[in-house]
């Protein structure tokens, strides 16, 4: 048997037959199509003289039912900003019914009773999925650094003629049925110029279009047993390489060439994906996720209606929180949204201190709204602003010299930030588990040595950035067309020695040796003494640890920093043995 047979057979098997035209637009074939599969099924004793499934046909029909299906419901949803920072995707309502509902419903009505929800992000919302319609949750504790492929390794056992499901489509007509033929992968008829996916004359998938003719991948899709076989195999062996460790699922199809699908084709109106809160409202202007916290807090503090909220979009993620892009009234802005376990490390009253110390100073950019319970900030974009150069002089002059007459002014609020109490915090917040290095014990001992050398020489404490880093610098035109550097991002801002932001400038740029010394003599002017180059050396290596420190607490939350989190561990370690074998040569020690 065909595709087209078998589509014939299964629409056969759920309606009554009518005519062949409206056979043809029922499973999606041509009249020329229906009737030679008409005349096969029959010849094969299929189909009787009326049109209805004969006693082999229902026989052949039961031992192709679906068993399982998987819902992938893990990832962040990161386009669909401000919502998912108190709804996960998949409980988005639409028209009063969250999609991951209505798609469990639509699996029930076909007798899928074997549902697997893998679950990531906010993913305790989803637990009264299991008393409500007994499906099982499986936890991808990865989501935050991994795609959907490894939440699909995760649910690999059950993938045996097995729906594969996105979390986030609402569908208008139910596209499961009670047994299926053959695998398949769902495509829309819509053009996506990002889909290398396109439907060829056997009306099988197949990915090598060009110039914008994919067809939009919609996501949800049927495997066999047989084929899925090859694709618990391919999944396996892809999430071992982390070269995809962002890749979605599909990779899967377009890494092995044994894995051919047909492609299902649906009308663009028949399933929508909801990517965006502007897709949302488009859609359903009654759901009640577009009343969330951000969207009320910029209409009161730009004093707008939503409706003049427009395109809205992810910003940049950053390492502590989530922030959007939106415009409105023709001006561009930018909200930042404390990210996971923020509340455990950003004391909000003292950020909104500092930003009134430095409002009338025209250092950074122009702060709209700061909550200083919550952290919630609106901020006036930059528009064409770009971040510091590390590698350029030119851009390191610029920056230190903001930094260095920033540090010049003298500026004062009421807190301080000693970075010792914060080694010490960061670490209580593991809630009792070890360091993942082995030698952390001794690593922090020795840091912990270079407070005396520290203390002797510090300068008086002035309000410091802390977080000077390079993405805190952008470079932008000023009201009168000038170039600006702006200093941004004040969140961990307070009372220390100015040089710290040296130090700190280095670690977050993962300078080597000859950057960190050209740093400092671009800030010095050339003119810095060795006790204080020693001393910045200890700052490099304290606050290496503590970074180090702030990383492992993240990485219980389900943040990794990768490359960063070793390279801040090693700034700690290197830097120390730096500051040992300086004093030793001048004739001094610790």
């Amino acid at each position: 048997m065909n595709i087209q047979e078998f589509d014939v057979l299964n629409v056969l098997a759920h309606s009554d037959y009518v005519n062949q035209r409206k056979l043809a637009e029922q499973s999606g074939h041509s009249i020329g199509k229906i009737n030679s599969s008409i005349k096969e099924l029959t010849a094969e004793g299929l189909l009787d003289p009326q049109m209805v499934l004969t006693k082999k046909a229902q026989k052949l029909y039961a031992q192709h039912k679906t068993k399982n299906a998987v819902i992938l419901a893990a990832g962040f949803g990161m386009r669909i900003v401000p919502i998912n920072t108190q709804t996960p995707k998949g409980l988005i309502e639409i028209h009063g019914e969250p999609l991951i509902e209505r798609l469990i419903k639509q699996l029930r009505e076909v007798g899928v009773e074997n549902i697997y929800i893998v679950v990531g992000f906010l993913k305790e919302s989803y637990e009264y999925l299991i008393d409500k319609y007994g499906v099982k949750l499986i936890v991808n504790v990865q989501y935050a650094q991994k795609n959907n492929l490894h939440s699909l390794n995760l649910a690999r056992k059950f993938l045996d003629d097995c729906y594969i499901v996105p979390c986030d489509i609402w569908c208008r007509d139910n596209p499961f049925k009670e047994a299926e033929f053959y695998s398949w992968y769902m495509v829309n008829d819509q053009k996506d110029p990002s889909s290398l996916a396109r439907v060829n004359k056997k009306k099988e998938l197949v990915f090598d279009a060009v110039g914008g003719k994919g067809n939009t991948m919609v996501g949800i899709a049927y495997f066999t047993a047989k084929d899925a076989k090859l694709l618990r195999e391919t999944v396996a062996r892809l999430t071992k390489n982390p070269t995809f460790d962002h890749e979605f699922w599909e990779a899967a199809l377009y890494n092995n060439p044994k894995l051919t699908v047909a492609a299902r084709l649906c009308d663009a109106e028949s399933t929508v994906d909801i990517n965006t809160y502007e897709q949302l409202r488009d859609f359903d202007i009654t759901s009640n996720q577009l009343k969330t916290d951000a969207i009320s807090i910029v209409c009161d503090a730009l004093n707008v209606k939503a409706q003049d909220i427009t395109d809205i979009s992810v910003s940049k993620a950053g390492m502590t929180n989530r922030s959007f892009l939106f415009n409105c009234k023709g001006q561009k802005y930018i909200m930042r949204i404390p990210g996971e376990g923020t509340d455990q490390l950003i004391n909000r009253t003292e950020e909104a201190e500092v930003y009134t110390v430095i409002r009338q100073e025209n250092i950074c950019d122009r702060i709209l709204y700061i909550n200083p319970e919550n952290g919630y900030k609106i901020t006036e974009y930059l528009n064409n602003a770009r971040t510091c150069n590390t590698d350029s002089i030119e851009d390191l002059t610029k920056c230190m010299k903001v930094l260095r007459e920033f540090h010049e002014k003298g500026l004062t609020v009421k807190h301080c930030f000693d970075i010792f109490e914060k080694i010490d915090f960061y670490e209580s917040l593991w809630n009792g588990e070890e360091s993942v290095f082995k030698d952390y014990r001794q690593t922090k001992a020795n840091v912990l040595s270079l407070k005396e050398y520290v203390d002797t020489h510090k300068l008086p404490y002035v309000l410091t950035h802390i977080d000077a880093n390079e993405d805190n610098f952008l470079f932008a035109k000023d009201k009168n067309g000038k170039e600006k550097v702006y200093l941004i991002d004040w969140e961990y801002a307070a009372m220390q020695d100015p040089h710290v932001d040296i130090a700190m400038f280095c670690i977050y740029s993962m300078y080597e040796r000859d950057k960190v010394e050209e740093l400092i003599d671009i800030y010095f002017e050339g003119n810095c003494d060795r006790e204080t180059r020693i001393k910045i050396y200890c700052y490099i290596a304290m606050c290496g640890l503590l970074w180090s420190n702030w990383c492992e607490y993240k990485r219980q939350l389900g943040v990794e920093f990768g490359e960063y989190s070793l390279a801040q561990y090693r700034f700690a370690k290197d830097y120390y043995k730096l500051v040992v074998q300086e004093l030793e040569q001048a004739g001094g020690a610790l």
